[in-house]
């Protein structure tokens, strides 16, 4: 079962790279007020969705401790930017804000992964 959760870290990890890469590579056109939200933030935030869910299962079904709360303040943060990213995919650009807030809930999202014990 280990291995089968860490493949899915793996993946998760993965997701969050195309999500925060994709911000980062609009970065420039941001400051220009012509950034968009790239296919790869919406693939990645789905791929977080997905595999986040999937490893709440796991470690719940191996008998590992879920912090509820910590998941839970995640998962809104998730739904808030894939609503963001899914919404307006399309548009040709985005409100320097409404951009800006999809990087900070990401950066957000994060650091409450990594710090919140």
């Amino acid at each position: 079962m280990d291995v089968l959760i860490h493949l899915f870290v793996g993946l998760h990890i993965i997701g969050i790279a195309a999500l925060l890469g994709g911000f980062l590579t609009q970065m420039k056109a941001m400051g220009r007020g012509t950034a968009r939200f790239v296919p790869a933030m919406l693939h990645g935030a789905a791929t977080m969705l997905v595999t986040g869910v999937i490893l709440v299962g796991l470690n719940q079904a191996d008998d590992h401790h879920v912090n509820n709360v910590k998941i839970g303040v995640k998962l809104a943060l998730l739904i808030v930017i894939l609503g963001l990213v899914y919404v307006k995919r399309d548009d040709e650009k985005v409100d320097k804000g409404l951009f800006g807030l999809v990087g900070l809930l990401t950066v957000a999202n994060i650091f409450i992964a990594v710090l919140w014990t």
